[in-house]
């Protein structure tokens, strides 16, 4: 295309853009480096580290994460999930995510010297002055205690600092946002009851005289309700998004973000393209449909969506690529949540290695800094770009820990 063929708005556009991300990137740097970055959720241990790779060796190509990228990526404190799906239920479950926690414990201490558990905010100021990674641990999905307080009191003591109370299947005691969205259109559902029942607002309650956060990514909208009412400490949303601006169970509806404000809790935004671009699932859809022989082989291996979704994305790279939405997008969501209730009350939690897409210029965990860049190109100062990074997790740690 000759370049006199651009339309000369769209030129003068791309050039102020690109000059004012230049113009960022000293100060993106130096902000980047002072500040406390903490990413609330990243899978890399399911994902990876039990499939046989090693996050001590350069995975890029393979995965969004390992140590070398965490260091270029000036992450300070990550916490890793711990998790397992719905194939996992009583009798395996919690064994399965107490050897998740034994793989962490074992990367740390082959690398004493870039990286440390952090299970206190002491912990978490001893991690960044020595600067080193701090590794914390979040329990993905309330099936792993079993519907055993001893277990929820096991996982606390090895470490874990937050439950996410349902994954995407239900409890006994606490219903999803999956299953109540079918319940709502009164289609077959495991769930007899939504929300918390007795015993779930006791795991809410013990959670609090643990100091354990409590993690309302996932739950369904009665879930969510009953257990902020319980709480007597703030909550966290560890990875999830908007629903006003993509409308899928696992995001926040209005009142929701609302009462996460007068709870003085944080929600930490997921990274995830189809929770980010309210056209993505529609274009996904076209693409698996593309590949559907594909899909279908691996459906008769009994390959869970959201492995076939990873799938594909690695075996039609340039077609997955097309599918990525603007960095921008994010944004979007960032500046909805802090224009509802404020800038106190939003985060970074990427799902890194737990999706097959991120938005474009957000390639793993090395790709951090470009959030900072971002941020200072929308005007944010550098006080509140410290408390989306980092300031606003650590506030809630310190207030439930106590």
């Amino acid at each position: 295309m000759q370049l006199s063929s651009i339309p000369f708005f769209r030129l003068l556009f791309t050039t102020m853009v690109l000059l004012a991300w230049s113009l960022t990137l000293p100060a993106q740097k130096n902000l980047h480096e002072k500040s406390i970055v903490v990413d609330t959720h990243n899978d890399v241990l399911s994902s990876a580290t039990l499939k046989g790779l090693n996050i001590e060796e350069d995975l890029s190509g393979k995965t969004h994460s390992d140590l070398e990228r965490f260091r270029r990526g000036g992450i300070d404190i990550q916490i890793f999930s711990i998790f397992c799906d719905e194939r996992f239920g009583k009798g395996t479950a919690f064994a399965h995510a107490l050897r998740e926690i034994d793989s962490l414990d074992a990367i740390v201490a082959r690398n004493p010297r870039k990286m440390m558990l952090v299970n206190s905010p002491a912990d978490l100021r001893m991690a960044v002055r020595k600067k080193k990674l701090g590794a914390m641990k979040g329990v993905e999905g309330g099936h792993m205690i079993e519907d055993k307080m001893e277990y929820l009191d096991s996982l606390y003591n090895r470490g874990a600092r937050y439950l996410t109370l349902t994954w995407n299947n239900s409890t006994s005691w606490a219903s999803s946002a999956w299953d109540e969205t079918y319940y709502d259109r009164q289609q077959p559902t495991p769930i007899e009851k939504k929300g918390l029942n007795d015993f779930g607002k006791q795991v809410v309650r013990r959670m609090n005289e643990l100091g354990m956060m409590i993690d309302l990514s996932h739950v369904g909208e009665q879930t969510f309700n009953d257990a902020i009412a319980v709480s007597t400490k703030p909550v966290i949303v560890s990875h999830s998004c908007v629903y006003a601006l993509c409308p899928v169970p696992r995001n926040l509806k209005d009142e929701q973000i609302r009462a996460i404000g007068k709870n003085g809790g944080v929600i930490f935004l997921n990274f995830y393209a189809g929770f980010l671009d309210s056209t993505y699932n529609r274009n996904k859809a076209a693409f698996i449909s593309k590949h559907k022989p594909v899909v279908d082989s691996l459906l008769q291996q009994k390959m869970p969506d959201y492995e076939i979704d990873g799938y594909l994305s690695n075996r039609f790279p340039e077609e997955a690529e097309a599918l990525r939405p603007s960095m921008n997008i994010l944004l979007d969501h960032l500046d909805y949540i802090v224009r509802m209730i404020g800038v106190d009350h939003v985060g970074l939690g990427s799902d890194f290695d737990g999706i097959e897409l991120a938005p474009q210029d957000l390639d793993g965990v090395e790709d951090m800094p470009n959030i900072t860049s971002a941020l200072l190109v929308r005007g944010y100062s550098r006080q509140d770009i410290k408390k989306i990074l980092g300031g606003n997790f650590i506030r809630v740690f310190k207030a439930v820990s106590k």
